[in-house]
C-alpha cells in the first residue's frame, strides 16, 4: 500500500495533488517518467507522469484532473488513505543537456508534467523561459513553482483574467521572433501541442512533446498506447512518453483519446449518482 501524506485541491477542486509514500520509485525516478496507479482492487490502472519526487522523504507527487470514475476514486482518497498499487518509474526519462535557450510551454495539468523538466533544464545551465496557460485564472496551477524553475515566466489565460489574454502559441511566437531558441518543450492538451509544434516547425526549432494515449499495462505488451510518429507505430509507454513534436500524428491521437468517451461519461455519472445517494 502507498500512503497519501499530502493532499491539495487546485483549480477550483477540479485538480488534485497527492504526495505519496513510494521510496523505491522516488529514488529511481527522473523527469519525464510516469507511474501507473490503482486506488483499490476493483479500480482501473491510470498512468500519470510525476510532477515531483523527493528521494530523501521517499515520496512522489502526482497532479491529476478529475475527469471520470477512476480519477473520482482518486479524489475521494484522503491523507492517511493509500493507493493499492503504484508501479514505476515507467517510460523513458527526459533527455536533459545544456543546449542554450529553452522554452517550456505548458497548458492545464500539463504544467505539472512540465515542472520537473523545466527545473532540470534550468539546473543543466540552460536559459529557460516558461509559458503556461489556462482557460481562466482560477484554473492556473503551479505558478510559483514554475517561476522558481525558470528564468522568465509568462502567463496566458484565454479570457484575459490573468497574465496576457490569448493562447500560449501567441506568447511563444513573440519569443521565437525576439530570440534564438534552441529547444521547445510543450506539454498539455493535444490541440495545444499540435499548434505549438506547427509553429516551431516553421522556425525550425526542435520540439519535444509528452503524449498521453490510452494505456493499460505500461510495459509495451498490450499496444493500447500506440501512436504514430514519423509514419511509424510507437508505444508511448516504452518508446516515450516523449516524442519529436514535429513527427506526431496529432489527429490520430485525438481520435484514439475519444474512443471510449461515451462509456467514460456514463460510468462517471453512475458513480456520482451512487456516491451522492
Amino acid at each position: 500500500m502507498f500512503k497519501i501524506v499530502r493532499r491539495e485541491e487546485m483549480a477550483q477542486g477540479t485538480v488534485i495533488l497527492n504526495e505519496i509514500e513510494a521510496p523505491l520509485i522516488a529514488k529511481k525516478a527522473n523527469p519525464g517518467q510516469f507511474v501507473i496507479l490503482k486506488a483499490h482492487e476493483d479500480g482501473e490502472r491510470i498512468p500519470l507522469t510525476m510532477a515531483d519526487t523527493d528521494p530523501e522523504k521517499g515520496t512522489i507527487t502526482i497532479i491529476y484532473m478529475v475527469v471520470g470514475k477512476s480519477t473520482a476514486h482518486f479524489r475521494d482518497l484522503a491523507v492517511g488513505d493509500a493507493y493499492q498499487d503504484v508501479i514505476g518509474p515507467l517510460g523513458k526519462a527526459t533527455h536533459i543537456e545544456n543546449v542554450g535557450k529553452v522554452v517550456c510551454v505548458g497548458g492545464g495539468t500539463g504544467v505539472a508534467v512540465l515542472h520537473p523538466i523545466t527545473r532540470a533544464m534550468k539546473a543543466a545551465g540552460n536559459d529557460v523561459t516558461c509559458i503556461i496557460g489556462a482557460r481562466t485564472k482560477e484554473l492556473l496551477i503551479l505558478e510559483e513553482q514554475m517561476k522558481s524553475a525558470s528564468h522568465d515566466l509568462r502567463i496566458c489565460t484565454d479570457d484575459g483574467s490573468y497574465g496576457r489574454k490569448g493562447f500560449v502559441t501567441e506568447a511563444l511566437k513573440e519569443v521565437l521572433d525576439d530570440e534564438t531558441v534552441n529547444q521547445v518543450v510543450a506539454i498539455g492538451p493535444v490541440p495545444m501541442m499540435k499548434f505549438v509544434s506547427k509553429l516551431t516547425k516553421e522556425y525550425k526549432v526542435p520540439t519535444m512533446v509528452s503524449l498521453n494515449p490510452i494505456m493499460v499495462d505500461g510495459t509495451g505488451m498490450c499496444g493500447g498506447c500506440r501512436v504514430t510518429v514519423g509514419n511509424k507505430t510507437r508505444f508511448a509507454c516504452v518508446d516515450g512518453p516523449e516524442f519529436d513534436g514535429h513527427l506526431v500524428d496529432y489527429d490520430e491521437l485525438m481520435l484514439r483519446l475519444q474512443a471510449y468517451g461515451k462509456e467514460e461519461k456514463e460510468c462517471y455519472e453512475e458513480y456520482c449518482t451512487l456516491r451522492d445517494a
